[in-house]
């Protein structure tokens, strides 16, 4: 979720963690690539001794290794210092008003839908796909699992990123993570760049064929959005703006207040 910015994102910075056992603590952090691979095998038999199937384990880190570019990332989140309108501008909040309006009306089931079963209207959820992945456009391009893991192996948030990462070995078994998936930088899936446990905890099945497809199904990635913002106080029928109950949600899907104001703003331009 938010490309490359998940310090400060609330929809993952203040989501529930997924119990991650504690003995996967054990495995030793570090700073750089070196120790990776010794921690990567630490981890996966503490997992396995969790209880995690050697063959999910076998699939899921077949392809992962260190990611650079996630350590990069993780370390220069720098737009939301700017000021409300710079990052209003620099994240093309004009376009994304204009798409998501067209996008509301090519989509008039699906968000009326969304908003009898969760009370959320179609302004905060179009402004977050947008602001997101442009409205799944562009989902990230690093693999998920390789990020995930990186995370949890560098020290800076060890302990959060290791439950971020039997989060994700839950849905490679569940089959609702390909362990070549790619994404954002952090390890955020789909179209609205859910972190793993909060798919676990908000992703819902939104168009019915029994699987929380986050990249491929628009229905599903949106009405998790949607759910996500009701489990986090959302109450239909009431204002989004700053100072209205219902900001409050947004507040929970990201810390950023620069972030905060603009899906607010966004999303009621949308809503007309």
């Amino acid at each position: 979720m938010q490309k490359a910015k998940y310090a400060l994102m609330g929809m993952t910075a203040m989501m529930l963690t997924a119990g991650a056992p504690a003995a996967a603590f054990a495995a030793q952090c570090g700073n750089d690539s070196s120790g990776f691979s010794t921690w990567m095998q630490q981890f996966k038999q503490e997992a396995a001794a969790s209880g995690i199937s050697a063959n999910v384990l076998d699939s899921a880190f077949s392809n992962v290794s260190y990611a650079t570019a996630t350590i990069r990332a993780d370390r220069g989140q720098k737009s939301f210092k700017l000021s409300l309108d710079e990052f209003m501008k620099k994240r093309g909040s004009q376009t994304i008003i204009s798409r998501g309006k067209k996008m509301k009306q090519q989509n008039a089931a699906l968000f009326a839908r969304i908003e009898q079963q969760y009370g959320v209207p179609a302004g905060p959820v179009l402004a977050i796909w947008g602001m997101e992945t442009g409205f799944g456009s562009f989902l990230g391009k690093e693999h998920t699992l390789s990020a995930v893991a990186t995370l949890a192996y560098d020290c800076r948030r060890s302990d959060y990123f290791t439950d971020q990462l039997y989060s994700a070995l839950k849905l490679v078994a569940r089959g609702d993570l390909s362990p070549t998936a790619v994404g954002a930088a952090h390890g955020e899936i789909g179209q609205t760049q859910f972190l793993p446990t909060n798919v676990l905890k908000y992703g819902v099945d939104g168009d019915g064929n029994g699987h929380v497809d986050m990249v491929g199904s628009k229905a599903d990635a949106l009405a998790s959005t949607a759910n996500f913002l009701r489990g986090h106080g959302w109450t239909a029928g009431a204002g989004y703006q700053p100072g209205e109950p219902n900001f409050s949600a947004i507040q929970g899907w990201n810390a950023a207040s620069v972030y905060q104001q603009a899906i607010a703003i966004m999303g009621a331009a949308i809503d007309g």
